[in-house]
């Protein structure tokens, strides 16, 4: 690495690292992470399995109950009761959800208030499944025999255009993806544009440039930020993968966690490199810390844009154009195409074309941020204009 480069980065590493605000933000967002996870936990673990009572004359029901209940998706489990007497009190005091009451077939389902749609569903199925079972007695079959077989008919679906499978940890591993990257990428921004400010306005950036060149200034301290940066999003990023792993919040066989931190380490660079490169030749513009958001606005306001578009449609609708065209394009990439990755709706290879085209923008854009740095940051007083700074000095 550049002598100088490698001074100004070590510099700002050193600094930043050290700093106070630095530790207090990466501690909070990773405390963050980590409580977001204990809370899916604790939310998932919080829905627990619905109570069904059973009579002397209904147990019979508790095999097919628990087995119909969980094809549906449903956590029933079952508790003998002495009687149906027992069973109403047993509703009553909230002790059971429901009881099935009476005699075979025709049982009586015994609720406090009514039964959702999906219980419904369930014990309808149920009840047909006893008025089944005794006809076929009547008519001198065996049951058994007749419940093996229709359980083992199946329907055969055939979908033209079957949409991927996607449950909530997928949803949640975009959403989580999304806003830790637009949170840190904005933070390292201003960090860099408020650095250079602070240089500008107290004149250090003088006494700097005696010694060094502009660029050398200017790449050694997005260097230096973007290691700090780095630094936030990979103990975020493990803490939060860490979190998942302990808490069993995903199926590694639905997401690849570690394909997918791995990508966002990958874009967060990628995005880190162009935004702070842009914000740092806009940001040498001015002299004050107050005009900064003046020439900074912007350049933020256009990473917002793919992060809403990113947080608000692609964790339901991944494959929406809209998504899928500012997945490639260059400074909306890295907000985007991590939440894809996460969500599993792209191909290794779709990964890197996305990766490859903003990469070819940043040599191009490096070039243009060191030349309107290089003539613009000795400039104080007046904000100096765009197209004076890409004049030669």
């Amino acid at each position: 690495m550049n002598g100088p480069v490698a001074l100004v980065a070590g510099r700002e590493i050193t600094t930043r690292l050290r700093s106070r605000a630095y530790l207090i933000t990466t501690a909070l967002l990773l405390a963050a992470v980590v409580a977001g996870g204990l809370v899916l936990h604790l939310a998932q673990g919080s829905s627990s399995a619905q109570v069904v009572g059973l009579t002397p004359q209904t147990a019979s029901l508790a095999a097919p109950l628990e087995a119909t209940a969980e094809a549906a998706g449903l956590d029933v489990s079952t508790r003998q009761v002495a009687d149906d007497a027992a069973a109403t009190a047993g509703v009553e005091d909230g002790s059971l959800d429901a009881a099935l009451t009476g005699d075979l077939p025709a049982f009586t389902v015994v609720v406090e208030k009514d039964l959702d749609a999906q219980a419904t569903t369930v014990l309808t199925g149920l009840r047909q499944q006893t008025a089944l079972a005794d006809a076929v007695t009547r008519l001198g079959g065996d049951p058994a025999q007749v419940s093996q077989e229709v359980a083992g008919a199946t329907l055969d679906v055939h979908a033209l255009n079957p949409e991927p499978a996607r449950d909530g940890a997928q949803v949640v591993a975009g959403y989580v993806a999304g806003i830790l990257l637009f949170l840190t990428l904005q933070t390292c921004a201003q960090m860099v544009a408020q650095g250079v400010v602070e240089e500008k306005s107290s004149r250090v950036v003088e006494l700097l440039l005696a010694t060094i060149r502009p660029w050398q200034l200017m790449v050694g301290k997005v260097l230096g930020i973007g290691v700090v940066g780095l630094v936030q999003v990979a103990v975020v990023v493990v803490g939060g993968v860490a979190s998942a792993s302990a808490f069993g919040l995903v199926d590694t066989s639905d997401i690849d966690l570690g394909a997918s931190a791995l990508w966002s380490l990958v874009f967060f660079v990628v995005g880190f490199v162009m935004y702070a490169f842009a914000v740092a030749a806009l940001a040498s513009l001015v002299s004050r810390q107050e005009d900064v958001g003046s020439v900074v606005g912007p350049m933020i306001l256009f990473m917002v844009i793919p992060y809403v578009v990113g947080i608000s449609i692609a964790p339901w609708d991944p494959d929406n154009p809209i998504v899928v065209a500012l997945s490639y394009i260059p400074f909306c990439a890295p907000l985007v195409m991590p939440i894809r990755v996460a969500l599993g709706t792209v191909d290794t290879w779709q990964v890197l074309v996305s990766l490859g085209l903003s990469l070819v923008l940043v040599p191009a854009l490096v070039w243009l941020a060191a030349r309107i740095y290089s003539n613009a940051v000795l400039r104080t007083g007046a904000k100096v204009r765009v197209r004076d700074a890409l004049r030669a000095a």
